[in-house]
């Protein structure tokens, strides 16, 4: 049994950092279903399930100390590619398809948590909250929710549950549709010749940024995140508190705003940025699995159902929206993906109609960085006087 902090630390990034290589090396049908994430968070909370740390003084500083000052940084690295001057050349109605699919998201979250209200446990509204902060973003803007509203480790795990079982159906489901887009783009009079254009142009954008990562890079993302994280937790603890915004949320959104700032300033053409936020996320997944148990996982059916319940609200009002504002297939199942799935699988949808639109499926995921975390605190505010 572990009962030391640096061990228990070292344990679980080591045991991330094994599985994102197994992902990596071989993947495979498995994998594809079931990120390396999802498979951090289950088998982390597998071993605490079994005993093997004990939650001693060490352990349980070790925790709060760095899940505590990694978040911010991860937030701030995450945004530092989301320019909303890019995501502007998007055009109209792209960016009304993404905003259409993220408020849908919101609706069936605030519609489903009505109608099953009295069934569920108690402050299950914050694992909502975390979730949809996740379906209006990614992973990232989940463990951001998490931190801002204090989401127990046991209720994350059934939003990661519902992240895992319905996210990986709904991926399937888009991806069958494809086939049907001329239909589709017939019965809703889309016109889809200003689509390739569009991407087209990100794709020259894209070649010109520098792809290979110095030293220099790392180590300067890399104290860049740490002093603006510890920055913005000083600010955030003076700011006043309440019910709702506690220092934790404070933070949370004041490194949300220096990222979308950073985003368009010379730091964020410096490579290297994602790949240290993934380090942190996966990282503080590992952590906030190790303090959850699979016994707390009792009402897991009805959770699963209701995450059934989330995406066929969203995708009818999807569908809605496509009809009045005559939006084609591709537009709208990028945009529900953009907005569920995040980047590892919006581009993918976006290849299955042409790889010219790649880029379109990255700037749309990216998008939802920016707004995740607030879609998912607003959502859980709703929930919360509900």
């Amino acid at each position: 049994m572990i009962t030391s902090g640096f061990t228990y630390v070292a344990f679980l990034i080591f045991f991330a950092g094994l599985t994102v290589w197994v992902e990596k090396k071989y993947g495979g049908k498995f994998f594809k279903y079931v990120p390396a994430v999802v498979v951090i968070y289950l088998v982390a909370m597998l071993f605490s399930t079994f005993g093997l740390w004990e939650k001693t003084d060490s352990v349980n500083a070790s925790y709060k100390a760095l899940k505590g000052n990694l978040l911010p940084a991860m937030i701030f690295l995450m945004l530092l590619k989301c320019d909303l001057r890019k995501i502007l050349k998007l055009g109209p109605k792209m960016l009304l398809a993404f905003f259409g699919a993220a408020i849908s998201i919101g609706i069936g979250f605030i519609v489903t948590y009505f109608v099953f209200k009295g069934l569920y446990e108690a402050e299950t509204w914050k694992a909502f909250a975390a979730l949809c902060g996740s379906w209006m973003g990614g992973t990232g803007n989940m463990v951001a929710v998490q931190g801002a509203l204090n989401v127990s480790d046991a209720k994350l795990g059934y939003a990661l549950l519902m992240d895992s079982i319905n996210y990986s159906i709904w991926v399937m489901m888009l991806l069958a549709l494809v086939p049907y887009a001329s239909k589709f783009a017939k019965w809703t009079k889309a016109d889809t010749s200003v689509i390739d254009e569009i991407g087209e142009q990100l794709a020259k954008d894209q070649e010109k940024v520098r792809k290979n990562i110095e030293f220099s890079d790392l180590i300067l993302l890399l104290g860049t995140s740490l002093f603006i994280a510890a920055v913005a937790t000083f600010i955030g603890g003076k700011l006043p508190h309440s019910d709702f915004l506690s220092g934790t949320t404070w933070t949370v959104i004041i490194v949300t705003i220096a990222g979308v700032i950073g985003a368009m300033m010379p730091i964020a053409k410096i490579p290297g940025s994602s790949q240290i936020s993934n380090t942190m996320l996966y990282t503080i997944v590992a952590l906030i699995a190790s303090r959850a148990n699979f016994a707390e996982l009792a009402q897991a059916p009805l959770y699963i159902v209701s995450g059934f319940m989330i995406l066929g609200i969203h995708g009818l009002v999807l569908i809605i929206i496509a009809k009045i504002f005559k939006l084609d297939l591709f537009t709208c199942g990028v945009a529900s993906l953009a907005n569920i799935g995040g980047v590892a699988s919006a581009p993918i949808l976006a290849a299955a109609y042409s790889e010219a639109l790649i880029p379109i499926g990255v700037l749309m995921a990216m998008m939802g960085y920016v707004v995740g975390t607030g879609g998912g605190l607003i959502v859980g505010k709703i929930l919360s006087i509900m």
